[in-house]
């Protein structure tokens, strides 16, 4: 599954089997095992400092603390937490303190969103691993169990009530959906906003325009394409702002629109993220 991506396509390193619980990826060992319960992984031996929780179980400071039993020294949470500090790169990571052993770095929404938010936002999701191929019982919503190349599905989405942990003065302004839809990858966020002081759509092009040329260059893009979804597999970015796609309403009532590689651009913030953090150490 490291080797062949249906999506991201094949890698283009060298991957060797050196035994049954070592890779070898362009020369570099790396240890991998399998195991239900955090603690018995052994992190200590592998002398991992920085541990990803990506698995969406244990997404609470109490579960992710678990893997601090294998020898951890810092954990992160590749999705929403209830409780763990929250952090988007390019939004809020300079309020990261070095004594955080547990963070989250939120969800791929969540990192599109926070460089735009103020309003009502819906994103059109791609299919996700949590999805059924044909339709069958979901733990969530009845919904969430239809058959996912088949149906759009109406869904909840966590996105706007994590950026107002991320940006507390816009906690209880921001709500949302979304809809999962047949495509693999890619997946677009519509923002629907009135803003506080008047702007025009323009005015709020060249600001967005200006930010990803400088202060979020590399976080925020920017386009004013003809673009579809499969035109950012594999952007990096957090979000690429789509200037055609959105709508100036009225001075200061407007739709936004981003995309964004729900896959391979979070994962990038998920490096950023732990980067920041180790630096954060190191003073």
């Amino acid at each position: 599954m490291f080797k062949y991506d249906s999506t991201h396509g094949v890698f283009k390193g060298t991957i060797k089997v050196f035994d049954e619980s070592t890779l070898e990826i362009n020369g570099k060992q790396i240890k991998i095992s399998s195991k239900r319960d955090p603690a018995e992984i052994p992190w200590g031996d592998y002398v991992a400092e920085y541990v990803v929780e990506s698995s969406g179980i244990f997404t609470t400071l109490e579960k992710a603390s678990i893997h601090k039993k294998g020898g951890a020294k810092k954990v992160m949470i590749s999705a929403p937490s209830a409780d763990a500090p929250m952090f988007v790169v390019g939004v809020n990571e300079t309020t990261y303190k070095a004594n955080m052993d547990i963070v989250s770095n939120a969800s791929c929404t969540t990192n599109c969103l926070a460089p735009l938010a103020k309003g009502l936002m819906t994103t059109v999701h791609a299919t996700t691993a949590t999805q059924k191929t044909v339709d069958g019982p979901s733990m969530k919503d009845w919904r969430g169990g239809r058959g996912a190349g088949q149906n759009i599905i109406p869904s909840s989405t966590g996105a706007a009530k994590a950026v107002g942990k991320v940006l507390p003065e816009l906690n209880g302004k921001l709500t949302g959906m979304a809809f999962r839809v047949p495509t693999p990858n890619v997946s677009v966020l519509d923002l629907t906003c009135r803003l506080e002081k008047s702007a025009s759509y323009e005015d709020v092009k060249a600001a967005i325009k200006y930010a990803s040329e400088g202060p979020l260059n590399g976080i925020l893009g920017y386009t004013d394409e003809d673009v579809v979804s499969n035109d950012f597999v594999g952007d990096s970015r957090s979000s690429i702002f789509d200037a055609k796609a959105g709508i100036g309403l009225s001075v200061s009532f407007m739709k936004l629109v981003s995309w964004y590689d729900n896959e391979w651009g979070y994962s990038n913030r998920v490096l950023d993220l732990i980067e920041h953090m180790a630096l954060v150490a190191a003073d």
